[in-house]
């Protein structure tokens, strides 16, 4: 485990997509309490679940968007009895009972807050910041691969999935938006947010700077 901030957390684990190396950033936020919250699930080997449960104890399981299936029932397995939170229509994905994101449980006041973005139903994708570290935590609103990327990686995400610069929405999630106003409410509500660092789900940690590079993000999907 990669610690970020007191009390952050992330695990990086492979992910290919078409043939891409996207890999899947997981986050692990502990809470005053001590008990932990799981975002994004992954093939997590016995080793990681030690780690996982040497720094809390896990409490949520979470998924924040309709997309994020793939390792869904091995993160349940690998955690089992614990709510599992997920935007509404998960459970029609995955097949299992999911919690609502929203609204968050109650001992999470004052130390993560979640976002729901309107207007892309297809996506239903939730915000998360972790307000003691200032951590903006995503899923695929945006990616933030190496600029430097060669080869199929390369041609995939500029020519096809659209990627022009770092960090940056993917063609696809800007398809899934059917109602821009909503959209950009909702945007215009997370930027009013108090952070400066992202953790997008997949991609590299924005350490710094995370909310002007959002918005030129956003700016170049046309979407603010």
């Amino acid at each position: 485990m990669n610690q970020v901030a007191p009390g952050l957390w992330t695990l990086h684990y492979p992910l290919s997509v078409l043939g891409t190396n996207h890999g899947r950033t997981v986050t692990v936020t502990r809470l005053d309490s001590g008990k932990l919250l799981i975002h994004s699930m992954a093939p997590f080997t016995a080793a990681d679940i030690a780690a996982i449960r040497a720094q809390g104890e896990p409490a949520w399981l979470a998924e924040v968007m309709l997309f994020h299936d793939t390792y869904a029932a091995q993160g349940r397995d690998a955690f089992p009895g614990l709510p599992f939170l997920g935007p509404e229509g998960f459970d029609k994905v995955v097949g299992f009972p999911i919690t609502p994101l929203l609204p968050p449980p109650p001992e999470w006041e004052g130390q993560l807050r979640v976002l729901r973005l309107a207007g892309a139903p297809k996506v239903e994708e939730h915000l998360m910041l972790h307000i003691p570290s200032r951590t903006l935590i995503l899923a695929d609103l945006i990616f933030n691969f190496k600029a430097d990327e060669q080869g199929w990686n390369r041609f995939f995400h500029r020519h096809i999935a659209g990627f022009h610069r770092y960090p940056g929405m993917s063609r696809i999630f800007k398809w899934c938006v059917a109602e821009k106003p909503a959209f950009r409410a909702s945007l215009e509500e997370a930027l009013s947010w108090d952070f400066d660092r992202i953790i997008p789900g997949h991609g590299e940690i924005i350490e710094s700077g995370g909310k002007e590079l959002l918005r030129r993000a956003m700016n170049d999907a046309g979407l603010l």
